[in-house]
């Protein structure tokens, strides 16, 4: 792995694949290009009532790219009914990379000065490629789901791709496609410019009542 760059992973995004190991402390580096693919429409995000109050109530300080290399590692480390993580120190390293190079970007949870939850993925062009998250607190990652979503609608992006279809990601709206479906998804979002920092979603009292107005506006 020491000649994959993090300029040839961005390209294998850009491709529609993906990289994956097999364990923590395994080496290895696979790219994965599955036949079917989860993605969560941002116009058709779905937020439940009780989510969206936590929202609203900010319960948490929304941060971003403040800790990137600290919600990576949380994201990698063992958890309950996990355990066991794709997250190997090649992947980790080549994430690192790409956040200093600004295509990498953690949505973070903070609560009493630590951090409570959050997630971190890619963006390329009007592409974000959801990575994985964590929770230390309930509904932590769930609310920086939610956040993230507001900032991909602000910021004028095309696709959320979450991998995998889970039952955890179907109760946000999150839809299984083909791959061919994917590429045609994807090649959109590609031919778009979608900006990542743009404002509109920020942070700081209101937060979350800014974040779920940007989402309802988009439906």
């Amino acid at each position: 792995m020491e000649a994959f760059s993090a300029r040839d992973l961005l390209a294998c995004y850009a491709r529609g694949v993906f990289p994956m190991a097999d364990a923590r402390d395994d080496s290895r580096v696979f790219l994965i290009d599955p036949e079917r693919r989860g993605v969560i429409p941002l116009e058709r995000f779905h937020i439940s009532r009780r989510l969206a109050r936590t929202v609203r109530a900010d319960r948490f300080e929304i941060r971003l790219d403040t800790a990137f290399s600290e919600v990576v590692q949380a994201c990698a480390a063992p958890a309950p009914g996990r355990i066991e993580t794709w997250i190997n120190h090649p992947i980790e390293r080549l994430y690192v990379q790409l956040h200093g190079l600004g295509f990498a970007h953690s949505v973070e949870c903070w609560a009493d000065g630590a951090l409570a939850g959050g997630l971190y993925g890619v963006a390329l062009k009007g592409a974000f490629f959801g990575e994985s998250m964590f929770s230390h607190a309930r509904d932590a990652s769930k609310v920086a789901l939610v956040h993230l979503v507001a900032r991909l609608i602000a910021g004028g992006f095309r696709l959320l791709d979450a991998q995998f279809m889970t039952e955890h990601l179907s109760q946000f709206g999150a839809e299984e496609i083909s791959r061919r479906e994917y590429r045609k998804r994807l090649e959109r979002a590609l031919a778009a410019e979608g900006d990542f920092q743009r404002a509109g979603a920020g942070a700081g009292p209101g937060a979350g009542a800014a974040a779920l107005q940007l989402i309802s506006q988009a439906a």
